[in-house]
């Protein structure tokens, strides 16, 4: 500030104010307690705190002894001892119920979401008994259905396959994907341990929509194998490939049988499912249409021998419980880093789609989810699966809707559901040998409208055009490309749009509501007005950084340069920056700071900053900022500042 004369400069230091009245000593005092806050947390201590689990001061003062403290950390870790004593018959009944229309429903669902992953049928009803028995202990949601799910399983068939080829070494191949599930339920189980539950952020909701369109069509074009009764049918996933083996296949043997049979109980499927929707009573016909249909078919191939006239059944189907699978796992195999990588695309998508499911029907029963335990518990039924023969598997929302609609009370219907599958494989394994697939094509293609979200993605296209493009870039990507272009499309869109938005932050011009003591955004609100030789600039971003910092400084002096330029306009004295927006800054943005005071100063201007917060003021200080501008330069609101720089000028006026 002494580089500019005094007799030249608007100086606005409050130590030049003498503090003749109580309203300048408040002044004062307000300065003084944004300059000399205490320090804020350190990193390292932030991190701790984010980690440590949340415990009220009541539960703390109540398990101080250790039997106590084992008793509620046990709790926390298996929710069913907490709820569990509170359990009563009338609630069984509601969840036996419900637990068998979901077993009605998962059997045919689980048999052809293993063919969608490429694998013999009895992993996918394997994949039904363990992890809904660990999610049932550990989970924290009452209503989520887990087991395997159409985008998991596509996603498992779609990268495994390029490691090792199914075709070429189906044992191999399962090997590999087990071990995908074991890292899958890993990932997943640190991402809840240490609360990292931020990473599965880094797919926004839009991203979600068109990923989960895209990889809906893909899966529905995949299933025209099936439906068709082709023999010969391409390995990629994108829309063109797909295609291109569809056509030339007429060229080539298909069996219009399979697609007549196929069509037929789609059509009985979908029916069921509108009269489900339109008459609430008859929810569990929808759900038990899947069953029906292929008990229905299974009896018509097996009487009409129409295995032998080109219908292609399942033939392979061993039964009996879950065998282990711990010697499966391939930790030594070359192999091991692409599947490392595999399961953690997996874990995030999985984590993603059964928490937003857990979510979206707690806030509808009216409670609370907790993400990091959700993670923790998903993990676990993944990993314990990995060793019992399961591959990975989350939670579902045609299931979870079944489930609610059935009139679910608690996760006992998960134990219903996995216990009935169990049954199944110890009995009916032998019966489904004949099941065509036309038919599992058809029960998957029923399952896919519920990925596909038009009304979601209009309502995005509504609000944000820019994320709109996020949700197409994840759409074509997988369409056209494969999950993982799908997926990276995704992620560098949603970073691009962040960037974006950090690196050209709106800067806007700020002015006073006449008759209140409100100051807005003159674009915004037209009545505010500004105030003769003051410039008061908010900056809308929470950072200035080294990204943005030498574009904030330009506008910022565009806009001194623009208002000294305005017709019967004064001299801009004073630029007040209001920072309450800014939450941190770094090095660059300091130096910025630094030079536009210079700046400032040598075109007479003198800079005042209003509303620093915490952890910006903390590094301003320590790099003697505070002590270049003066502590009379900042100000605890944009109040302050003006009031400062007009009681000046009226005492240097009166001089």
């Amino acid at each position: 500030m002494g580089s500019v004369p005094n007799n030249e400069s608007f100086s606005v230091e409050l130590r030049q104010l003498e503090p003749e009245n109580d309203n300048n000593v408040r002044k004062v005092e307000r300065a003084n307690w944004l300059l000399d806050s205490p320090d804020p947390p350190s990193p390292w201590q932030q991190l701790c705190s984010s980690l440590r689990p949340k415990t009220s001061s009541s539960a703390s003062s109540k398990n101080r002894n250790s039997n106590g403290f084992a008793v509620s950390f046990l709790q926390a870790l298996f929710p069913i001892l907490k709820w569990g004593r509170t359990y009563r018959a009338a609630m069984f009944k509601k969840d036996l119920m419900a637990g068998l229309t979901l077993a009605s429903l998962c059997i045919p669902q689980s048999i052809g979401y293993a063919n969608l992953a490429k694998l013999d049928p009895q992993y996918g009803l394997y994949t039904s008994v363990v992890p809904p028995l660990i999610y049932a202990v550990m989970g924290s949601s009452r209503e989520l259905a887990v087991g395997p799910v159409a985008v998991v399983s596509m996603l498992v068939s779609a990268m495994v396959s390029k490691i090792v080829d199914p075709a070429k070494d189906a044992i191999g191949y399962r090997n590999i994907v087990f071990t995908v599930t074991f890292f899958a339920g890993t990932f997943q189980a640190v991402f809840g341990l240490f609360r990292l539950g931020f990473l599965v952020d880094f797919l926004s909701h839009a991203a979600i929509v068109g990923f989960m369109a895209g990889a809906a069509i893909v899966i529905g074009l995949q299933q025209l194998k099936g439906l068709l009764g082709i023999e010969h049918f391409t390995t990629k996933t994108d829309v063109v490939s797909v295609l291109s083996s569809v056509f030339s296949s007429f060229h080539g043997p298909w069996h219009p049988f399979n697609f007549l049979l196929g069509c037929s109980f789609l059509i009985f499927i979908l029916t069921t499912r509108f009269v489900g929707r339109r008459y609430r009573k008859l929810f569990w016909l929808p759900a038990l249409s899947p069953l029906l249909s292929v008990i229905l078919s299974t009896l018509i191939v097996y009487l009409t021998k129409a295995d032998k006239h080109g219908v292609n059944i399942v033939k392979k189907f061993k039964g009996g419980l879950n065998p282990s699978s711990v010697h499966s796992l391939q930790f030594s195999s070359p192999h091991v880093g692409e599947a490392a990588k595999v399961g953690l695309i997996c874990a995030i998508i999985a984590l993603t789609e059964a928490i937003s499911v857990g979510r979206s029907f707690a806030s509808i029963k009216g409670y609370h989810l907790d993400g990091n335990k959700e993670m923790l518990s998903i993990g676990f039924m993944n990993i314990v699966g990995s060793l019992t023969s399961c591959y990975a598997s989350t939670g579902s929302f045609s299931r979870t809707a079944v489930n609610v609609s059935a009139g679910c009370e608690t996760v006992v219907s998960n134990i219903v559901m996995a216990v009935t599958v169990l049954i199944s494989l110890e009995l009916l394994t032998k019966l489904l040998y004949y099941t065509p697939m036309a038919i599992l094509a058809s029960i998957i293609l029923s399952a896919l409208p519920g990925l596909i979200d038009l009304q979601g993605a209009y309502h995005i296209w509504k609000v944000d055009k820019a994320d709109f493009l996020v949700c197409i870039g994840a759409f074509l990507g997988v369409l056209f490309g494969s999950v993982e272009i799908g997926l990276l499309v995704a992620v560098a869109t949603s970073f691009a749009k962040i960037i974006l938005d950090s690196i050209r932050p709106s800067i806007d011009g700020i002015g006073k509501l006449p008759g209140t003591d409100i100051f807005c955004e003159i674009t915004k609100y037209p009545a505010a007005t500004t105030i003769p030789g003051i410039l008061i600039i908010r900056i809308n971003n929470g950072s200035l950084c080294f990204a943005n910092s030498q574009f904030i400084r330009e506008r910022l002096l565009k806009w001194v340069e623009k208002a000294n330029a305005s017709e019967n306009a004064q001299t801009v004295r004073v630029l007040i920056l209001d920072m309450s927006n800014v939450t941190n800054t770094d090095t660059s943005g300091i130096v910025v700071l630094e030079e536009l005071y210079k700046k400032l100063a040598s075109q007479n201007t003198q800079l005042a900053i209003a509303g620093p917060r915490w952890k910006v003021i903390e590094k301003l200080k320590k790099a003697k900022i505070v002590d270049k501008l003066g502590r009379g330069c900042f100000f605890l609101t944009i109040g302050d500042a003006v009031d400062a720089c007009l009681d000046f000028k009226m005492a240097t006026h009166h001089v």
